[in-house]
């Protein structure tokens, strides 16, 4: 069993990253919508899920040397929704 100290800096790096992922996201989507200068925005969260999801089951994947049982299981979802996701962004 590891030290508690350990397991509070485990906790706080991963609450650090997801400030930097929040951060990161919601400066992009600021950005877009600068970048439209007045021009009507539609689908933005359909766009940012596929923008964010892509990269993440990518990455996943890869940490799970391609095992979709493993990969689900660190995501926290079923190995079927994984397997549609997988399909949906045209990942083997």
């Amino acid at each position: 069993m590891q030290p508690r100290t350990h397991h509070r800096s485990e906790r706080a790096e991963v609450n650090v990253r997801e400030n930097e992922l929040s951060s990161t996201v919601r400066k992009v989507v600021r950005q877009y919508f600068k970048d439209l200068d007045g021009e009507k925005a539609c689908d933005v969260y359909d766009m940012v899920i596929r923008c964010v999801e892509k990269p993440m089951l990518e990455v996943v994947m890869h940490q799970a040397q391609g095992n979709q049982t493993k990969a689900a299981e660190l995501l926290g979802i079923n190995r079927n929704t994984l397997r549609k996701k997988l399909q949906d962004h045209g990942i083997e």
